[in-house]
């Protein structure tokens, strides 16, 4: 029997003056983590018990598709090279050398490992499908390390890898693994939604992430409450109500306007008395790849052309020109390119880089007009005629402007950002935003690492292929904070009983009468041999300090045993809904076996 008089609980009355978010707050004050340093965080007792809770689920989870690795954290610089990681992942990854002077870093995430292994084993399909996973501790260089756990240097990850030897395999590994995340998130109690997710750094075709909606998040997540569309900002579009055009002026050709002043969307709109909708916003970027082994990045110059009311989605833009960073053009540069002035540029007499030159960073296939830059238009403005954009010249700008005739384009694609309020892409209905934590995200990574790896294997043909991989992860962590985010008022945090570290406390509220000890150690005995996780708290302390003390620390239920046991009768207390039921002693055990099932 688990004794709160023997274990070490510090609880603290107030929250560690830097903690922002509820989760980082009452984490601490409950006694589960104590911070090491930036991004670094013991687990004590509770917060182990309950992250082993956690991790057990995800293993019987897991175990039902896949096998269990354990893999080093320690990686070879050689072996991310061959992805070509070692230099993309910049800052953010810890790096090191050996007493030999060999580089090495700390495991962010083992595709590298788990396809070096799949290399040197696997050599035919007979052998495929395989899905391999490990719960293993990572490593992120975090910059800005803050709200407790959401953003670590060090964290705990479920990440899994699936090997087919085509697409349709790959549809199959990559559904098994989304309806067992939807199983461990409702076995973990979470409120969560699927969503539509950019790779990032990982790679691949179609991702998804499952996200908990909490203020305390740094993604935002946009969704429909009608038809369950959900998308993360990277991703999300919408409908826009069709525009009027403005009429052609004279001949229709570029009008050039004086505009003196009125280098701010909202002033031309104004001068010129018409909607911001129908004017060219341009937002000029140089982007960035890192260099290799500390060499200076390389940087091309980018400009997305987008409606005047709309703003730029930086991560589209990103992926669409395949940069890892997108900087402003400083003014020597707005020179360069358009000769004219931050507030006056515009497409038209661009030189423009063809569509085909995206994503090349090779400097030798990069000769041309040294002016030339990739132009990107939002989408939303092919069709559109007669429009406003700067004319490349201090205080002008032109009118009659329409892209496709007046001025050419790299390409047309989605690079806005998507705002509360627009229509659904599905339905029409009103889409919300809301900040969210993600737990979970899945992709279907293709060939990018058993292509760069030379991983291959003979398929029935004899020939020699190279497997399709998805690649799956879980925060453990995330999981605890999310819990926590979505169950917490100002005296503290209910998880739910299948990853609290207890189900039940059992509290006598008076330790000196013999009759309330007994009673409360016979009833945690009893709930205990019928297999719930049972504290007692045992401390000769007041009532007040302990119900406190219960309500702080997460745990679902508690029963306060104190004089109604003359009445053979304890009062059972829910934490989340604050319900009080008095429950006759005898059947204390048929009342918990209908709340809390049975795991064993």
């Amino acid at each position: 029997m688990h004794r709160w008089s023997e274990l070490f609980i510090p609880t603290l009355r107030e929250a560690p003056a830097d903690a922002e978010v509820a989760s980082h707050k009452l984490l601490v004050r409950s006694g589960y983590i104590r911070q090491l340093g930036a991004g670094i965080y013991s687990f004590l007792f509770l917060g182990n018990r309950t992250t082993q809770k956690i991790m057990g689920i995800v293993r019987q989870e897991m175990d039902k598709i896949g096998q269990e690795f354990l893999l080093p954290t320690l990686h070879p610089r050689e072996l991310w090279e061959e992805s070509g990681r070692w230099s993309v992942m910049g800052d953010n990854m810890f790096r090191l050398k050996d007493r030999k002077g060999a580089e090495l870093c700390l495991g962010m995430t083992h595709e590298e490992v788990m396809t070096s292994i799949a290399r040197k084993e696997l050599r035919s399909y007979k052998q495929l499908p395989q899905i391999w996973y490990q719960i293993q501790t990572k490593f992120r260089d975090e910059p800005r390390p803050k709200s407790g756990l959401l953003r670590v240097r060090q964290f705990i990850m479920k990440d899994a890898y699936s090997f087919d030897m085509d697409a349709a395999g790959l549809d199959v590994s990559y559904l098994k693994h989304y309806d067992t995340y939807c199983r461990i998130f409702d076995r973990c109690g979470l409120k969560y939604m699927v969503i539509d997710a950019h790779s990032g750094a990982m790679g691949g075709s179609q991702s998804q992430e499952f996200m908990v909606r909490t203020p305390a998040g740094e993604d935002q997540v946009v969704s429909c409450e009608k038809c369950n569309y959900a998308a993360n900002m990277e991703k999300a579009t919408s409908k826009l109500a069709p525009i009027e055009d403005l009429k052609p002026e004279g001949d229709g050709k570029p009008l050039l306007i004086h505009t003196p002043g009125k280098g701010a969307i909202a002033d031309v709109a104004e001068f010129l008395n018409i909607s911001a909708k129908q004017d060219i916003k341009a937002v000029a970027y140089m982007a960035q790849k890192p260099g290799e082994d500390g060499a200076k990045a390389q940087e091309q110059p980018v400009v997305a052309f987008l409606r005047g009311d709309q703003t730029v989605n930086e991560t589209k833009l990103l992926t669409l020109v395949k940069a890892s960073e997108l900087r402003p053009m400083q003014t020597e540069e707005l020179e360069k390119y358009f000769q004219g002035p931050a507030g006056y540029i515009g497409p038209v007499g661009l030189v423009v880089k063809p569509k085909e030159s995206l994503g090349v960073w090779d400097p030798k296939k990069q000769a041309g007009d040294p002016r030339s830059m990739h132009v990107v238009l939002d989408e939303r403005l092919a069709g559109r005629t007669n429009m406003i954009c700067g004319a490349n010249k201090l205080d002008y700008h032109f009118k009659n402007v329409t892209p496709g005739k007046d001025f050419q384009y790299t390409i047309a694609a989605d690079v806005r950002a998507v705002s509360a309020g627009e229509d659904c892409p599905n339905c029409g209905a009103a889409l919300r935003i809301d900040t969210a934590v993600e737990v979970g995200h899945i992709f279907k990574l293709g060939y990018k690492y058993s292509e760069s790896m030379g991983a291959r294997v003979l398929d029935r043909n004899g020939k020699e292929v190279a497997p399709i991989m998805g690649s799956y992860g879980i925060g453990i962590e995330r999981i605890l904070t999310a819990a926590i985010e979505q169950s917490n008022d100002e005296n503290g945090f209910w998880l739910p009983p299948s990853i609290a570290p207890f189900e039940v406390v059992v509290v006598p509220t008076n330790t000196k009468d013999d009759q309330i000890r007994t009673a409360a150690e016979d009833i945690a005995r009893l709930l205990e041999a019928a297999g719930h996780d049972v504290l007692l708290d045992d401390r000769d302390e007041r009532p007040g300090v302990k119900f406190k003390d219960a309500d702080l620390v997460g745990i679902p239920f508690r029963i306060n045993v104190g004089k109604k046991v003359t009445e053979d009768t304890v009062e059972v207390v829910q934490r989340s809904t604050r319900q009080s039921t008095d429950v006759k002693i005898p059947t204390i055990g048929e009342y918990f076996q209908g709340l809390l099932p049975t795991v064993r």
